[in-house]
């Protein structure tokens, strides 16, 4: 296990995690502590317990908008897929149609 510090709003944190996952730790610490600033910016001065809710709250918005988004371009491509395959399907049906002896377009 690897110990790592992360500084959230001036305060300096010891934590542990896997070895080899320092410094994905470390730009987590970063992007809660880029929020952490933008909070108490917006609010002022306020309680760490109601500085660090905000900015767990400001997080898992922007999480539950990004899965919001990944799920709609999943929806997305399974649309675009399945209008490929009919084409594909229509595409057959032609060929087929025009390979038979006699027909025509």
């Amino acid at each position: 296990m690897a110990q790592v510090e992360i500084e959230i709003s001036g305060r300096k944190y010891e934590l542990a995690c896997r070895d080899g996952e320092e410094e994905r730790l470390r730009l987590l610490g970063r992007l809660v502590d880029a929020k952490a600033a933008d909070v108490a910016r917006a609010i002022g001065k306020a309680s760490e317990a109601r500085e660090l809710l905000l900015t767990a709250l400001l997080l898992a918005d922007e999480l539950d908008e990004a899965r919001g988004a990944a799920a709609r371009a999943r929806i997305d491509d399974a649309q675009r897929v399945a209008a490929m395959d009919r084409c594909a399907e229509k595409l057959e049906s032609l060929a087929a149609r025009l390979e038979k002896p006699g027909a025509s377009a």
